[in-house]
């Protein structure tokens, strides 16, 4: 029998989340009306509020008639992780749509960098209160809300702001960064699946320890992140001095090294605290 749940659009979190909904829908109208750029920093930033919308509407509407209690999955644990990636998504539009496409007279483009602003503090008061909610209730044996969980987020994040600033002319025809790329597809790849397998609390399936499977997948992520790190700016600035087009891309060749050093940090640290869980705590 169909039922509605009033509170869920009442109480703090649930307005907060139609709030932000709107205002993801005026970024997104508000920038595609100043007009398409072929970029894939715009299309990034306009996939971003269409992201941040369309989900906080969907979570808006099955919370509202209930049918989040049949999800088959910790739906507390799913929308704390939305907030935490949302939030993700709208401080990098907040920077990165200003820094390329907004100017002095632009009216529109500033608008829509105010509103995505306001937008990213909706979403981190979500994260707070969600947070908060799931403290008082008890429930945090979610994968994506603990520590473990936020950083496998920020990692695949991060791999996400790689991809978008990479070009071919960048890797084409040079092996070593060509394993670049492959290093970020395969950490991406097999984050997403980690990830997946947690969500849907398929872990006790796995016919041996999923910690220690995410331990040793940390290990080598954190390994190959390094040899990444070491030559992505090695071969791509001495390349680009040879090449007019990557030239006019130095700020992209510059946003992959930094972005990967940060994920081989990211990475570090998921290592050293999965290990300190297992090794350490577990045998307390």
């Amino acid at each position: 029998m169909a039922s509605v749940d009033l509170k869920s659009v009442t109480q703090p979190v649930g307005i907060i989340r139609m709030i932000a909904t709107i205002l993801a829908c005026i970024c997104f109208s508000l920038v595609a009306s100043a007009g398409h750029v072929a970029s894939s920093y715009w299309a990034w930033c306009m996939f971003s509020w269409c992201f941040c919308c369309f989900f906080t509407l969907l979570i808006v509407i099955l919370e509202f008639t209930t049918v989040n209690t049949k999800m088959p999955f910790a739906w507390e644990d799913f929308t704390a992780a939305h907030a935490i990636l949302a939030s993700l998504l709208c401080l990098s539009t907040s920077i990165i749509y200003p820094a390329f496409f907004t100017c002095g007279t632009c009216n529109r483009q500033i608008g829509a960098t105010v509103v995505s602003w306001v937008c990213l503090a909706l979403y981190v008061g979500e994260v707070v209160l969600t947070r908060l909610r799931l403290r008082s209730t008890g429930q945090t044996n979610g994968f994506l809300s603990t520590l473990p969980g936020i950083m496998k987020i920020l990692e695949t994040f991060i791999a996400c702001i790689i991809f978008m600033s990479m070009e071919t002319p960048q890797y084409s025809g040079s092996p070593p960064m060509q394993w670049c790329v492959a290093v970020f597809s395969l950490c991406f790849v097999f984050a997403i699946i980690l990830v997946l397998l947690s969500l849907a609390q398929l872990t006790s399936f796995i016919p041996f320890s999923f910690d220690k499977l995410t331990i040793v997948y940390n290990i080598l992520a954190t390994v190959m992140y390094m040899t990444a790190m070491v030559l992505w700016p090695l071969y791509s600035f001495s390349i680009r001095q040879n090449n007019s087009q990557l030239v006019r891309n130095h700020d992209k060749l510059v946003v992959v090294t930094v972005m990967a050093v940060f994920n081989f940090i990211v990475y570090t640290l998921d290592t050293m605290y999965a290990i300190r869980l297992v090794f350490c705590i577990s045998n307390e």
